[in-house]
């Protein structure tokens, strides 16, 4: 899983899976999950990624870790 944030947009990525979008459905104002083939959900896309969830901070908590990256 990947979380990617723009400034520049203020948008936030969440990428869940490396499989490939194929549909994308808005299913509230400024949240678009991204489908695969199999209509799973492999993204979610949130506009105005400020007003909607706490960006200065991240929180994880019991998740098997293989591999942990920060970078800014």
């Amino acid at each position: 899983m990947k979380l990617n944030y723009y400034p520049d947009t203020d948008s936030l990525y969440i990428d869940l899976s490396g499989h490939t979008s194929v549909e994308s459905r808005e299913i509230s104002e400024g949240i678009v999950l991204d489908y695969d083939e199999l209509e799973y959900v492999v993204g979610i896309d949130i506009d105005n990624a400020s007003s909607k969830v706490e960006l200065h901070e991240l929180m994880v908590s019991k998740m098997p870790l293989a591999k942990q990256t920060i970078t800014s």
